[in-house]
Parts: structure tokens; sequence; C-alpha cells
């Protein structure tokens, strides 16, 4: 776990800190849904065209790959990768990488602590919306954040077999979740809206929690469509059978949600169970299906 001490902020760091304290987080994230879901026509394919020559989308990937293959913002932002484009890791005791992105931070979780950048940390309670009995089944395993920068292909997949236990929504705030505030605002992706998701494995719980951001209209889970909005404050849970025919079985690299703009995946593991690929430090770039590290079990 990466123990650097803490840089203070320059003054110029400091001003844009303050300006995401004073943002109407919310207000600009549902101008963002709301124009993202319009069907302009050539103004809506006029931004997609901006947007992708902006952040230097590869068209290449895309199953659609023209800016007016796409009536909405949102389709082209969850667009579809060309079968193929992503192969899934195939060892028996590997798990997948669940998104495109960026490494946040990974390792242990020590002493209930996981590790937010340098200077600062977060509890499994405060992340889990206060479920001790969940957070329990973590304290002491593994986890690993992944960034999705606005570039990237925005659904999110299983890191390996799973049966859906439990959904838990949690309102919350709207701070970007980029790099450089990770390292500055404190419990970040504890304070932030979020999407928790438990799954049953063979080698026990398995957490993937979709985090929230500025601009990131809603997320949606392929069992529940979209989960936000509505934002009600609070808590939501919706537990789901784990036998029969109601039961929700997503196999290893299956879509299991996405974001309508921007964000951030967390994943869980139990203690003693997966030990993560050594070249998943911060920073590190990640492909969706990749391996994200091998069953110890």
């Amino acid at each position: 776990m990466n123990l650097k001490p803490y840089s203070k902020p320059t003054c110029s760091e400091r001003a844009k800190i303050a300006f995401h304290y004073v943002l109407p987080q919310l207000a600009v994230t549902r101008l963002a849904g709301w124009f993202a879901e319009k069907k302009w026509g050539g103004a809506t394919h006029f931004v997609i065209k901006q947007f992708a020559a902006a952040y230097k989308i590869n068209w290449d990937e895309a199953k659609k790959s023209q800016p007016y293959d796409f009536e909405t913002f949102n389709e082209f932002f969850t667009r579809e990768l060309k079968e193929g484009m992503r192969p899934i890791c195939v060892g028996e005791n590997e798990l997948a990488l669940p998104a495109d992105g960026r490494v946040s931070e990974g390792g242990k979780v020590a002493s209930n602590l996981l590790l937010q950048a340098k200077g600062h940390f977060f509890t499994l309670e405060d992340l889990l919306a206060g479920d001790t009995e969940l957070a329990a089944q973590f304290n002491n395993g593994t986890f690993l954040t992944t960034y999705l920068s606005p570039r990237d292909y925005h659904r999110v997949h299983m890191p390996c077999d799973g049966v859906l236990r439990k959904m838990i929504y949690v309102s919350g705030e709207l701070f970007s979740v980029n790099p450089f505030l990770a390292q500055h605002v404190p419990n970040l992706f504890a304070r932030n809206e979020r999407v928790i998701c438990v799954f049953d494995t063979a080698f026990g719980a398995m957490v993937q929690v979709l985090v929230g951001a500025t601009v990131t209209a809603s997320m949606r889970t392929v069992w529940h469509g979209v989960v936000n909005p509505p934002r009600e404050k609070g808590v939501r849970v919706w537990d789901y059978p784990t036998e029969g025919d109601g039961a929700i079985r997503l196999a290893k690299g299956a879509e299991m949600g996405a974001f309508l703009l921007g964000s951030t995946v967390i994943n869980l593991f139990p203690a003693n169970t997966v030990e993560l690929d050594a070249r998943l430090v911060a920073g590190a770039s990640t492909k969706m299906g990749e391996v994200l590290g091998t069953l110890t079990t």
C-alpha cells in the first residue's frame, strides 16, 4: 500500500479544489443528463464529433463508428465495442478486469481501511453505507479502484462468475472522481453517490461498486435498468434470490452495468482469496477482460 506523505496543494490547486466544493453538483449533473438524452440530430452529432476529437476516441473499436450512428449523446457514451475487441482472460483461476481505464489504487484492506490516494484513506463501513456485516466480509481482503476517463469504454463487466445477492443505492455528493480530486478530497468515494452490487461467487462474496460523479447523470445495471434518477436521499436496498428461476447469474466477462457519463469502479474481495496482478499499480492502464488477478484459494 502506498504510504507516501501527503503533499499540501499549491494556491492554484486550492482554488481548483474550492471550485468543486461550491459547484452546484446536482444542477450541473441534471443538466448534463438532460442534454445527453436529447435527440437533436445534427447538433447532437456535432457535439459527439467534437467530444470524440477532443478525447481521441478510438472509433476503430466501436461497433458503431460514426457520430451520426447515434441518436443521443448517451448512446455514443455507452457505445458497444466490436465483437472480440476485449478478449476475456480464460485461465480458470484468473479474474478479469471489469472496465477500461486506469488504476486509481489497489491492494490490501488494512485495518478496515482502503487507500484512496496518498494521504487519504476511507473505511469499508463508509463505502458500504454503514453495513457492518457486509464490511466484515472484506476486512483484510483485496480491493481495486479503476478510474474511467471520458475517453474510455463505459460499460462495466464481471471479474468472475457471480450470482447477484443484493443491490444498494446510496445517495451522496457528486464530486468529480478524477485523480487530482482523489488526492485532495477526503473520503471521496465513500461520500459520493454510488450503487453497491453484492455477488456470491465460488470463493465467497464479491462487491462491485459503481461510484457516481459530477455529470454522471445516471448509472444502470443489466438487471434493473437505470438506478438513478430518482435520487432519493438515504439508502435503498434490493434483495435478490440466489437460487431458482429468479436468480440473476452473470458469467465472467458479462456486462453488468454502465455509466451514463463518467466515473469509477471499486472491487472488493475477501481475505486470502485474490492476489492482484503485479502490474496493477496506481496509474496503470486497464482494459476490460485482461487479468485482474488470480485466486489463491
